[in-house]
C-alpha cells in the first residue's frame, strides 16, 4: 500500500526540483540562508541533506531553525509553504510589536523651556537607576512599584523640557531605556503586566533611538521573557530571537549570554529541548569570554550560578528532575540569603523536581523553606509559584509531611 505524502512534503520536493537544485544543493542553500549566530549551531551538511530526505519523505514536518531557513531559502511565506493557518505560523518581531500598545512619552514639547543639562546630571540619573536595580534584587515589586515610576516619569519629563547638547540627548535615552528596564521588570513583578509592556516598549523606542544594541537587547529579553512565562510563548520566542539579534556578535560577553539565556527560556516554554539546550550550551560559551571588556552596569548580575540555575529551571520544565535536582541543590546551597524572593523562586522548581523525582518527603522540606521565605513578599512571580507548587504536590497529599505543607499553605 503506497501512503500518500503530505501536501507541505511534495511542496518542498517540488520547490526544490523547480530551482535545480540537488539536495546538498538545498542543504548549501540553507546554510546560507541561516544568520551567523544560527549557523553556528547548524549540524554537518551530510546531517543536513538526511533531514531534507526526511522531510520530502514526509516522515516528520521540519520544525526550526529548518521550518524559518526554508521559508528564506524559497522566498515563501511559512503558511503556504508548510500549510499552516496564520495563528499557527511564528510571529515577525513587527507582528508582535504592533500588537502591543504604544506611548508618546518620548515626544518632545514643540517648545523646550526646561533647564540646560550637562553630562553631570547624566551620571547622577544613572546612579539613582542602578539603586533601584540594587532595590529590586532584595525588595519585591509591590514595594519598588510606585518609587519607580516616578522616576521614570520624572525623567521622561525632563528628556521632553530639558535643552541639552546632542551627545548629552541620546545619553538621557539610553538613562531613559535603563529605568524602563528595571521599572517593567518591578512591575511585572508586582502583576501590573499590561503596564510593565508599555514600559519595555518605550524603553525600546528609547535605546533604538539612542543607538544602543546592547540596552535593546536587554529590554527585548526582558519583555520576551514576560511573554513566554504569560502571554504566546511563540512570541516569546521572536522577542528572544530579536534581544539576541539586537545585542549582536560584539556586544558584552554577558550581555550575549542573556540574550541566549532568555532564548532558551523561550524554547521551553514552546517545549523546544534541543533548542533550548542549544541556546543555553551558547550562553555558558558567551560567559567564558568575559573579562575585563567594558560593559554597563546592568549586567552585574549575570554570573555562572545564574545560568545554572536557568539551566536546572529549564531541565524542571521539561520533566528531567534527575538533571535539575542536583544543579539546583548545588547554587541554592550558596544562594545570598537576602535575596528572598529569588530564592523563593528557586525553591520552587527545587520543589516541583523533587516531586517529579518521586521524592515527596524532600519536596516538602523545600516547600516549607519557600513559604517561609515568601509570606512577606509582596511579589506576583512568587504568588504563581505558591499556585504551582502545591498543584505539584497534591498527588502526594497521603504522606504526612506533604499533608502538613498543604494544609497550612490553605
Amino acid at each position: 500500500m503506497v501512503t500518500e505524502l503530505p501536501a507541505w512534503a511534495v511542496r518542498l520536493r517540488a520547490e526544490r526540483r523547480n530551482r535545480l537544485w540537488s539536495q546538498k544543493e538545498m542543504a548549501r542553500r540553507l546554510v546560507e540562508a541561516a544568520d551567523e549566530e544560527t549557523r553556528k549551531c547548524l549540524p554537518a551538511r551530510e546531517t543536513i541533506v538526511r533531514r531534507i530526505k526526511a522531510y520530502e519523505a514526509g516522515h516528520n514536518q521540519p520544525r526550526d531553525p529548518y521550518r524559518l531557513l526554508y521559508t528564506r531559502a524559497f522566498g515563501i511565506s511559512e503558511a503556504e509553504l508548510f500549510d499552516l493557518p496564520p495563528a499557527l505560523c511564528r510571529p515577525t518581531l513587527d507582528d508582535v510589536l504592533a500588537k502591543l500598545p504604544g506611548s508618546d512619552a518620548l515626544t518632545p514639547l514643540p517648545t523646550r523651556t526646561g533647564r540646560r543639562i550637562g553630562m553631570s546630571t547624566i551620571a547622577d540619573l544613572s546612579a539613582r537607576v542602578h539603586r533601584l536595580r540594587l532595590a529590586d534584587d532584595v525588595l519585591a515589586g509591590g514595594d519598588l512599584l510606585q518609587p519607580a515610576f516616578r522616576e521614570l516619569d520624572a525623567v521622561t519629563r525632563l528628556y521632553r523640557e530639558a535643552t541639552c547638547t546632542e551627545q548629552t540627548s541620546r545619553a538621557l535615552l539610553a538613562v531613559i531605556g535603563e529605568l524602563a528596564q528595571i521599572t517593567g521588570w518591578i512591575a511585572s513583578d508586582a502583576g501590573r503586566h499590561e503596564q510593565a509592556v508599555n514600559v519595555y516598549l518605550l524603553g525600546i523606542r528609547a535605546a533604538r533611538e539612542a543607538g544602543d544594541g546592547t540596552l535593546e537587547s536587554n529590554l527585548l529579553g526582558s519583555l520576551a521573557y514576560q511573554t513566554a512565562n504569560l502571554g504566546d510563548p511563540q512570541e516569546g520566542v521572536t522577542l528572544a530571537h530579536a534581544a539576541l539579534d539586537a545585542a549582536g556578535p560584539h556586544a558584552p560577553a554577558r550581555a550575549r549570554a542573556l540574550a541566549w539565556d532568555r532564548l532558551a527560556w523561550a524554547f521551553v516554554q514552546v517545549e523546544e529541548a534541543e533548542p533550548a539546550m542549544r541556546a543555553l550550551s551558547e550562553a555558558r560559551a558567551a560567559l567564558e569570554q568575559h573579562g575585563g571588556e567594558d560593559e554597563p552596569a546592568y549586567l552585574y548580575w549575570v554570573d555562572a550560578s545564574e545560568l545554572q540555575i536557568m539551566e536546572a529551571r529549564s531541565y524542571t520544565e521539561l520533566r528531567r528532575p534527575l538533571r535539575a535536582v542536583p544543579l539546583l541543590t548545588d547554587v541554592l546551597d550558596r544562594y545570598d540569603a537576602t535575596h528572598a524572593r529569588e530564592l523563593a523562586l528557586y525553591l520552587s522548581w527545587l520543589v516541583v523536581a523533587l516531586a517529579d523525582a518521586n521524592e515527596p518527603e524532600e519536596a516538602a522540606h523545600a516547600a516549607w523553606r519557600m513559604f517561609d521565605l515568601s509570606k512577606d513578599v509582596a511579589s506576583d512571580r512568587t504568588a504563581r509559584r505558591h499556585r504551582v507548587v502545591l498543584d505539584r504536590l497534591v498527588p502526594y497529599r497521603d504522606v504526612p509531611q506533604v499533608r502538613e505543607v498543604i494544609e497550612r499553605a490553605r
